[in-house]
């Protein structure tokens, strides 16, 4: 059977998509400067026979692995490729080389992962028929997303898939398992910029400023009423302030205050009104109190919408090659993802990759200086992904 014939490539590849890994892991590059990787990866499927390439997005890489019949169906799988601005912590022999850059979301275990899929999938190319679209994309972590970019570069045409199937790392799964949602699954993202302008001055005389902290205060205290009072409680939504900069003293009122957040939400009509009610409120309290704002959404990704049939066979398929024990139910995530554009074009599937190990003392979470995984997922993540693909092309509906 193909399966078990994945199965026996993706155990005898371990090694060396761990070595891929750590390679990735060492040598990380931020968002759309992913050069050399890029460069890595394109060594990398030459060496496996894998010559149908292109760049997209400067350091973006599309390659088609053609089965019998290449013209019959077409599915796509993607990796995402760059890393974070985090100075790393964990002290192993694979750490990043690249001081203040780390692969604190597991993008180096996507690219490798999807490198092993390539591998397999091309050693077992005359078992399938169809064609399937290796996708590596840049800048995930960065609006407006990679994704978005490689859109506008046609990666979704020449050949157009049928769907998309992406993988991410998730620590709170243990190594083994993964987890599958149909349906809504992540939510939109937008970054908030604010820069409140009042009068500064000396702390003792607060009757001759206008105190641009006790603004920011009261409206970052107000803007809550988005979520808890104008949103429907039925729509998950979340509103988050992460840094407030006021650079004065215990004696000095600054003149201006400038804050950044985030607005997250898995409805789109809501997402817009919410966008106009924060500015407004933000408005109203500043100006009523002596100061002056500006307040820019800067919009991100929107919601991710796992495609219900894709999905399930995906799931289906997962249960047959781990095991039904190992394919776990996701709830709704309230983080964001790139992956949501693509879904927004054609049916997708985006699933979850267990890494955890607590006996391991692998327990940390993404966008931490500590987070790592167990390389047993490495195994997985490029068999299963393998498998999903073939299984995917076996369906004669090529829409």
């Amino acid at each position: 059977m193909l399966k078990d014939q994945i199965k026996t490539l993706a155990k005898a590849y371990k090694s060396e998509t761990i070595a891929l890994r750590r390679h990735l892991h060492s040598n990380p590059e931020l968002s759309f400067q992913e050069y050399k990787t890029a460069e890595f990866i394109e060594e990398k499927l030459k060496s496996f026979g894998i010559e149908k390439q292109e760049r997209k997005a400067n350091t973006g890489i599309v390659a088609l692995i053609e089965g019998k019949n290449p013209g019959k169906k077409t599915i796509a799988l993607r990796g995402d490729i760059d890393a974070l601005p985090i100075m790393e912590q964990n002290d192993v022999s694979y750490k990043s080389l690249n001081p203040g850059v780390m692969h604190a979301c597991g993008h180096d275990v996507h690219t490798s992962s999807l490198l092993g899929a390539a591998k397999i999938l091309n050693e077992v190319k005359d078992h399938f028929e169809g064609t399937i679209k290796l996708i590596f994309q840049p800048g995930e972590e960065l609006i407006p997303g990679g994704a978005s970019l490689l859109i506008k570069e046609n990666v979704l045409e020449n050949p157009r898939p049928s769907g998309i199937i992406g993988q991410h790392v998730m620590s709170l799964i243990p190594v083994g398992k993964v987890g599958f949602r149909s349906g809504m699954y992540m939510a939109s993202a937008d970054e908030l910029y604010i820069t409140i302008k009042g009068k500064g001055g000396h702390g003792a005389m607060p009757e001759t400023l206008a105190d641009p902290v006790l603004m920011a205060s009261h409206m970052i205290v107000a803007l809550q009423q988005v979520v808890s009072r104008n949103a429907s409680p039925k729509i998950p939504s979340v509103l988050s302030f992460g840094r407030v900069e006021a650079l004065g003293a215990t004696n000095i009122i600054p003149n201006e205050v400038k804050i950044q957040g985030t607005f997250r939400t898995l409805n789109e009509e809501w997402r817009a009104k919410a966008h106009i009610a924060m500015v407004k409120i933000a408005k109203g309290i500043v100006e009523g109190m002596g100061g002056e704002i500006d307040f820019e959404v800067r919009k991100g990704y929107p919601f991710l919408k796992n495609a219900e049939e894709l999905t399930e066979k995906a799931k289906n398929a997962a249960k047959e090659y781990l095991g039904e024990e190992n394919v776990e139910d996701l709830d709704i995530w309230m983080a964001a993802e790139d992956f949501s554009y693509y879904t927004q074009e054609i049916d997708g599937c985006f699933y979850r990759l267990g890494t955890r190990n607590e006996s391991k003392g692998i327990t940390s979470g993404v966008h931490t200086p500590t987070f790592d995984i167990d390389e047993d997922a490495l195994e997985i993540g490029s068999g299963l992904m393998a498998y999903l693909a073939v299984n995917e092309l076996k369906n004669n509906d090529t829409k």
